[in-house]
């Protein structure tokens, strides 16, 4: 703000006051605004908004799940023993499953993050595969390789191992949920390191400790925070997976809640599931929001900070062997399944030997061009991209608030916004399938569009809230001393500010919900069929060579779209 503009001010002000004095009138001098919005000032209309359209996409689908799943009618099918054998099943996989990703997360974080690992970067980027990959494709990438027909059975063949390995079944469900779920944990734990001061580690040098005493008395409890926080999200998040239960353990009998709820669903012998729909809807609510507030009520570490980051840990003898076993595990989990759906989607069909004269395009020209195949991408795309129209619009208008706005309501605001990130997907589409009707969207791609609003809003609110929260608020108080209104300084100054961030989570927000499953297969109805129904539906036709070749469409899209972001925001971080 230059001299000159402020002289303007004060010279317009003077002579208001001469005016009104001149006239009779006392004129007061104004009051500063507060920042938290006051009526009239625009803020408070933004904020009300933003309240309404929280209360449609958020609100009004849980308190119709609450209501109908405490009916009578509801807690009926609690009596049902298929219903006991999937929750447990349910609660068995999900803890399995976290337990090994946090584990495999933690080891990842501290070899990769800490160590003196060569060739880290690479590696980074290959452990994080599984995390760009749909869980339902990677379990038919993992059926490809181990099945019947794939190629580890036949090489066990033409050893002379007379052994059927399989990956069907609970213990499957398991690993294939750890696997891709640990991605999620290895970045949450490695924040976490990363945060850890070096001179408590230098401390313990000094003393006279070694890697491993390191390791044992300063890193892994100083990670506590972070191993739970990587713990409670792969639990919640694994917890409402369908694909992985409806591929790997369907065929094995081995069910689970959410593979329950599309039994009720697709059953043609029930004329209303809704209420026990909205029954197991309600227990797995009751579930996560259980994990989610032990997981506040436990107490955090206060030794972490942002001091320097310790020096690199040196692994000695065991350096080599270590990473050659990390190569060869990552090639194995994260790359051969892959070879494997794309040899399958390559040949004519299952079992015919894989040789060059065998290869063929003709599946993915055949699936890429087909109707059923057509209608699903362009319904994901429509309803994707409206997601990311509509979250990144009302996440910007939270993040705003939150950030620039001290009011009584921000709390409540900010629970209402990152709560359904933590809820199953299963729970997100039970709500709007209770409140389709009474909203008159039910059997429409309406559903479904605001479905993902309310799973994926949190991505955007999170990707503004903390660029927002390290810029000073300088330039929006210059603005207003301008004679701005506190609306006008929002939008002209912090909004241009937040807007790159807000792209990014919308582009996010479109990647994550083109390739969605949970949500989408609960509220297909005619005519809304979305990507990852078409490639479930032509898996479960048999159409083995179909599904593959459009699943490796859809992992390669979504490998290069999320590389480029995330290159995209850590190159916009750096500058």
């Amino acid at each position: 703000m230059s001299t000159h503009t402020l002289d303007k001010a004060a010279v317009a002000q003077k002579a208001a006051t001469d005016r009104a004095s001149s006239a009779g009138c006392d004129t007061a001098a104004p009051k500063p605004p507060r920042r938290g919005g006051r009526p009239g000032d625009g803020l408070s209309v933004l904020r009300t908004v933003v309240w309404v359209l929280m209360a449609l996409v958020v609100g009004l689908p849980l308190a119709a799940l609450v209501f109908q799943g405490v009916q009578p009618a509801a807690r009926q099918v609690f009596g049902d023993p298929a219903v006991a054998v999937a929750a447990i099943n349910s609660v068995a996989s999900a803890l399995g499953s976290a337990l090994l990703a946090t584990l495999a997360g933690a080891v990842l974080a501290v070899l990769l993050e800490r160590c003196n690992i060569p060739s880290r970067n690479v590696l980074r980027w290959l452990v994080l595969l599984p995390f760009l990959i749909p869980p339902f494709i990677g379990a038919m990438s993992w059926m490809a390789l181990l099945g019947a027909n794939g190629p580890v059975n036949k090489a066990l063949q033409g050893l002379g191992i007379d052994a059927k390995l399989s990956i069907f079944g609970g213990w499957g469900v398991v690993f294939l949920l750890a696997v891709h779920s640990y991605p999620m944990a290895y970045l949450v734990i490695a924040a976490t390191l990363r945060r850890i001061p070096g001179n408590l580690e230098e401390a313990a040098r000094i003393s006279g400790a070694g890697t491993s005493q390191v390791l044992g008395t300063v890193l892994l409890p100083l990670l506590r925070p972070g191993l739970l926080a990587a713990f409670v999200l792969t639990l919640v998040a694994n917890l409402s997976d369908f694909g992985i239960p409806a591929l790997i353990g369907l065929p094995e009998r081995y069910t689970t809640l959410t593979t329950l709820v599309y039994r009720y669903l697709a059953s043609s012998t029930t004329s209303n599931p809704l209420p026990a729909v909205a029954a197991i809807g309600l227990l797995l609510l009751v579930l996560a929001v259980l994990v989610v507030l032990a997981q506040r009520k436990l107490p955090a570490d206060t030794q972490l900070g942002s001091g320097p980051v310790g020096q690199r840990l040196s692994l000695g003898g065991v350096r080599i062997p270590l990473t050659v076993l990390l190569w060869v595990s990552t090639i194995i989990i994260c790359l051969v399944p892959l070879f494997a759906l794309a040899s399958q989607a390559l040949l004519p069909a299952p079992g015919v030997p894989l040789t060059w004269e065998n290869l063929s395009m003709e599946n993915i020209v055949r699936v890429a061009t087909s109707a059923g195949a057509i209608s699903g991408i362009e319904n994901s795309l429509r309803l994707a991209g409206g997601a990311a129209v509509c979250c990144t619009v009302l996440g910007l208008g939270i993040a705003l608030l939150l950030t620039r706005g001290k009011h009584r309501s921000n709390t409540a605001l900010d629970v209402s916004a990152t709560l359904p990130q933590a809820l199953p997907g299963l729970v997100i589409a039970v709500g709007w399938l209770l409140i389709a009707p009474m909203l008159g969207i039910f059997n429409t791609p309406w559903v479904i569009l605001g479905a993902y609003v309310m799973a994926f809003l949190a991505l955007v609110v999170q990707s503004v809230r903390a660029p927002l929260a390290s810029v000073s608020s300088t330039l929006e108080e210059a603005a207003r001393s301008s004679g701005a209104s506190p609306l006008r300084a929002l939008l002209d100054v912090t909004t241009r500010l937040a807007a790159p961030a807000a792209l990014t989570g919308g582009v996010v927000v479109l990647l994550t919900a083109v390739r969605e499953l949970t949500i989408s297969i609960l509220l297909v109805a005619p005519g809304t069929q979305t990507l990852g129904v078409s490639i479930f539906n032509l898996q479960q036709a048999g159409d083995y060579g179909g599904a593959s070749a459009l699943a490796l469409l859809v992992a390669m899209a979504g490998i290069l779209g999320l590389s480029a972001t995330a290159a995209l925001a850590n190159r916009r971080a750096n500058n």
